[in-house]
């Protein structure tokens, strides 16, 4: 399928595009690089082989969007495009809102215009924030704590209500949990514009020196050593899952929900040593207050993207930390380069 990938130089969107085309789609990056690099589109070409169609565009223009999908032909569309901190989303809530629902509401008035059913959107795990469980399914009663999340769940909303007025729609709303790790090249990564809001690029950073130490948000939670819980997927795994869920997309009329996670938790303090294992660097940290709104487990059942969508997770932990290690070592400021006087 000719497949356009909103966000497609991103993190997940680098990863997603090279296993597309590993898979014998053709993916189209759309891409503004607010929050991305040329530079990662220049490498997954590099490891595909050939040359990844590019489109330099902001969906916040509806004009440009309708012209880009009247003239592509596109057979699907997988849609990573956005803002995606909560921390800022509670500081820039109209700007989380207007980035995220209008760009979205701009690329489904096209597709919809122009006959394209087939849509891969991808949501997060935050669309569970106020259900209180551990361990997620996907009938769970949805509430988020945030703007990023409330932007996420409305999305899911569009979807399903599009969805129901025409059944010709295909919509897969992929939830993610914790994505970390790198391709095992070392080539492509994640590369956080600012500080990094996530936990592992955070270790990766003060493991090449970039910064001086790590904050543990709590160690007092009912956990075996008190630290938080996650389910941490491996990139090149999500990656693999947006490939399954494309594929098995024209199984599944109307809008339908899957879980990509592992169904494994692992504290912060087991992702610091493993990263420590990897790199063989030690992790400076230290313990302070939990953050509001934080519980103490969060874990995938991932039971509905197995038996639909004949996927799983194939990667633990330590792969994580080894792949996140070989692309932070090799490329200390990410696709960037460092700043004048900096050795690191």
């Amino acid at each position: 399928m000719r497949v356009l990938t909103t966000g497609g130089a991103g993190y997940i969107g680098s990863h997603t595009v090279l296993s597309l085309i590993q898979a014998g789609h053709e993916p189209v990056i759309l891409d503004n690089f607010a929050n991305s690099s040329p530079e990662a589109v220049r490498r997954v070409s590099e490891l595909a082989g050939r040359e990844v169609e590019l489109i330099e565009a902001d969906l916040l223009d509806a004009e440009a969007t309708d012209r880009i999908i009247a003239e592509g032909h596109f057979d699907a569309v997988v849609h990573f495009a956005g803002l995606k901190a909560v921390g800022e989303s509670t500081q820039q809530p109209l700007r989380y809102y207007r980035t995220n629902i209008v760009s979205t509401l701009n690329l489904l008035d096209a597709i919809a215009k122009h006959g394209v059913r087939r849509f891969v959107f991808s949501s997060s795990a935050t669309v569970y924030g106020t259900s209180g469980a551990s361990i997620c399914v996907e009938d769970l009663p949805l509430g988020t704590t945030n703007p990023y999340g409330a932007t996420k769940l409305h999305i899911e909303h569009m979807l399903d209500d599009l969805a129901a007025s025409d059944p010709s729609w295909h919509i897969a709303k992929l939830r993610y949990f914790n994505p970390v790790g790198a391709h095992p090249s070392g080539r492509i990564g994640e590369d956080p514009r600012d500080i990094p809001n996530n936990l592992m690029p955070y270790v990766s950073q003060v493991a090449v020196g970039r910064r001086d130490h790590l904050s543990v948000y709590g160690n007092d939670y009912p956990t075996p050593d008190g630290t938080g819980v996650r389910d941490f997927i491996h990139v090149v795994d999500l990656a693999a899952g947006h490939v399954a869920a494309l594929d098995a997309l024209d199984g599944f009329a109307g809008s339908r929900a899957w879980n990509l996670g592992t169904g494994q938790g692992n504290s912060v303090l087991e992702v610091v040593r493993a990263f420590e294992r990897a790199s063989g660097r030690t992790i400076p940290f230290e313990i302070v207050d939990r953050r509001p709104g934080d519980v103490a487990e969060l874990v995938a059942d991932p039971t509905r993207a197995r038996t639909e969508l004949h996927w799983k997770a194939e990667r633990g932990l330590e792969d994580v930390a080894r792949d996140a290690w070989a692309w932070q070592g090799a490329n200390p400021w990410g696709y960037g380069e460092a700043p004048e006087g900096d050795d690191v």
